[in-house]
């Protein structure tokens, strides 16, 4: 089975699964070994490993980010690729092609614009985007994934009947999988996965939202993702660690480091270890 066929047979098994967010080939790696199914990168914590703010980074660095993942393990990889690059349907269909290429087994295409002042496409262009960008994976010589996203509740549009409305016109379209960043409670993702047809991913690691996998999958979740949340969690304790040493000279935050030979035993028995010199 190609990789994008075992990552949709992901989606059609009982039960829900986790697929973690990495921001780099070692945090790839660490989470291939603790057993985890598939993976997906993060835009943000990409833009954050590279020192920019999110939404910054250019095509060809966002690939290079991506194929450097997909190169870590023998695991299926989707990508956060945000709106894709570009506002066209026709560069939707673009942005799926060069994803096919570089070896990922799925991406997301979301309704955000970039731009705050105008942040959620008009629902006639957003499911355009979304029915190109299926079309073009339905060309593609290997199964590929399709994840649509609906961004209101992330932007200030708290319209639920608006967001559902999006998320069954994307599977419509042709989408594969639907999400809605910034479902906070139970019973508005049991509504959502009630009302539409195809699998749901559901955002943890946000603000308000830590329920367990076994409550999503009671609710009808199929797939739970983090996003950035892994990627904060170390850039919050590298922050209270260099801080600490700004301010007070000390260095207790060493007290809770990862040992050198628990981080050696992660990577000497993933994928590629032989390859990588020190």
């Amino acid at each position: 089975m190609t990789k994008g066929a075992v990552f949709r047979a992901l989606h059609q098994q009982e039960g829900a699964f986790i697929i973690p967010n990495p921001w780099d080939a070692g945090t790839a790696r660490i989470l291939a070994v603790l057993g985890f199914p598939a993976l997906a990168t993060t835009s943000a914590g990409m833009a954050f490993s590279l020192g920019v703010p999110e939404g910054r980074v250019a095509r060809e660095a966002t690939l290079a980010h991506c194929r450097a993942i997909v190169a870590a393990t023998d695991l299926p990889v989707s990508a956060d690729l945000e709106k894709g690059f570009g506002d066209s349907p026709e560069s939707a269909a673009e942005t799926i092609v060069a994803a096919a290429e570089i070896g990922l087994a799925g991406c997301s295409i979301e309704d955000h614009t970039g731009d705050r002042d105008a942040p959620i496409y008009p629902f006639a262009l957003a499911v355009e985007r979304i029915h190109a960008a299926a079309e073009a994976s339905r060309t593609l010589p290997e199964d590929f994934v399709l994840t649509a996203r609906c961004e209101n509740l992330l932007w200030g549009r708290n319209d639920l009947d608006d967001t559902i409305r999006r998320l069954q016109a994307f599977a419509a379209a042709g989408a594969d999988v639907l999400s809605a960043p910034g479902l906070h409670d139970l019973a508005s993702i049991r509504m959502v996965c009630s009302a539409v047809s195809k699998p749901v991913n559901v955002v943890m690691g946000m603000p308000g939202a830590t329920f367990c996998l076994a409550d999503l999958a009671e609710a009808g979740v199929k797939r739970a993702s983090v996003g950035s949340a892994l990627a904060r969690v170390a850039f919050g304790a590298f922050v209270a660690g260099a801080r600490e040493m700004a301010e007070t000279g000390c260095f207790t935050f060493a007290r809770e480091a990862i040992g050198f030979a628990e981080l050696d035993a992660f990577f000497a028995t993933s994928r590629g270890a032989s390859d990588q010199q020190p």
